[in-house]
């Protein structure tokens, strides 16, 4: 085997376009920063990993900025000198470095995986246990804006018959205008595509238990982080009130949220991301807890490039538990094609990549065309 020791670390900004604004109940963007980290080795091989974030440090408290900084300055000098198959020791003496920052440790992760694979020759998902399935279908996710905005934006995507659900972002308005916009949406689109909401944690638990019935009567299929993350005793008690399953978004980034979602009954489905769960093998974790719960898993995103949804797609069809599908869009909304050759969407969903590692090969001219001076 060649030389599996770490000999150098190197993190690079990007700032991709994206094709079209993409509003959140706080934020708007029409640019996705991200960070990629490259983790090379002595023996010749580097692995690629992606920190993101949807709209910056709003959501999770970290930004690309903040990421590269922990990575150079506290994760870095960890890392040089060690094997990239040293992964459990590498990430539990980052954790004692650094708290938290689970979107930058996630970058070193899933770059140590991508490397200690292609010195392997083999794909990240031999790594986590194999493959289960080969893609995911992928709910397209529409922004904040009016609802006859968004039902454009919709029919257009069932005429390219690549998705044929549709999660519709929640939280900018007052409640029962936002209700209103909702159901307007979901009755226009009735009989022809699935129609889910994101409140992005923007409500209190009266507002929840008075507003949401209606969306579970316009046929709305599944309401997610309708309250403050911390607030699982909310979540319970809304759950149980409603007919439709609730996704925990905020409320679930460890595995240890998703032990306690799970004995709370908070929570139908769980909505894992690679990106703030600290990397592949913490996603994976929360998968099995969710299989041995019966609680269905549902890729999300955090708006992530080619690189990021391909880690995402590593830790989708290795865990039994994705049975909601994804939300792993984030390569068709951005204008620039970061790889050499684009990962797959098609009426299947995406597909995982079957090449040694990650599967993606970044194209560096893009990645100099974007990159941040």
């Amino acid at each position: 085997m060649s030389d599996l020791r770490i000999d150098g670390v190197e993190t690079v900004i990007v700032d991709i376009p994206m094709r079209r604004a993409h509003r959140f109940a706080r934020v708007g963007m029409n640019t996705q920063p991200v960070l990629y980290v490259f983790v090379r080795t002595a023996g010749g091989v580097t692995g690629v990993g992606e920190g993101v974030v949807p709209g910056g440090p709003w959501w999770g408290g970290e930004s690309v900025e903040t990421m590269q900084l922990v990575i150079e300055r506290y994760l870095t000098p960890i890392l040089l000198g060690r094997r990239v198959d040293e992964i459990a020791t590498i990430m539990r003496d980052g954790s004692d470095a650094v708290a938290a920052n689970l979107f930058a440790k996630t970058a070193v992760e899933v770059a140590l995986h991508d490397a200690w694979a292609r010195h392997l020759e083999v794909p990240v998902h031999t790594l986590l246990g194999g493959a289960c399935r080969t893609s995911v279908d992928v709910t397209w996710a529409l922004g904040a804006e009016s609802a006859d905005v968004v039902v454009e934006e919709a029919l257009a995507k069932l005429d390219s018959g690549l998705h044929t659900s549709f999660k519709l972002k929640m939280g900018a308005l007052a409640p029962n205008e936002d209700v209103a916009r909702v159901t307007e949406v979901a009755e226009k689109l009735a009989g022809t595509a699935g129609v889910r909401v994101d409140i992005n944690a923007r409500w209190d638990r009266p507002t929840a238990l008075a507003q949401l019935p209606a969306l579970a009567a316009a046929g709305v299929e599944m309401i997610e982080q309708p309250v403050a993350g911390h607030d699982v005793e909310a979540l319970a008690a809304i759950s149980a009130a409603l007919s439709i399953p609730v996704m925990a978004d905020e409320s679930l980034r460890t595995p240890a949220d998703a032990l306690q979602l799970a004995k709370a009954q908070a929570a139908g489905i769980f909505a894992v991301k690679t990106t703030k769960s600290g990397g592949l093998r913490a996603s994976r974790a929360i998968g099995e807890i969710a299989a041995a719960a019966g609680i269905p898993c549902y890729a999300a995103t955090s708006i992530e490039s080619p690189v990021g949804t391909a880690a995402s797609l590593h830790a989708a069809c290795t865990s039994p538990a994705t049975g909601w599908g994804s939300e792993l869009f984030g390569p068709l909304l951005l204008a620039e094609e970061m790889l050499v050759d684009p990962l797959v969407y098609d009426a299947d969903g995406v597909h995982l990549p079957d090449g040694p590692g990650l599967g993606v090969e970044l194209d560096p001219a893009k990645v100099r065309a974007f990159r941040r001076s």
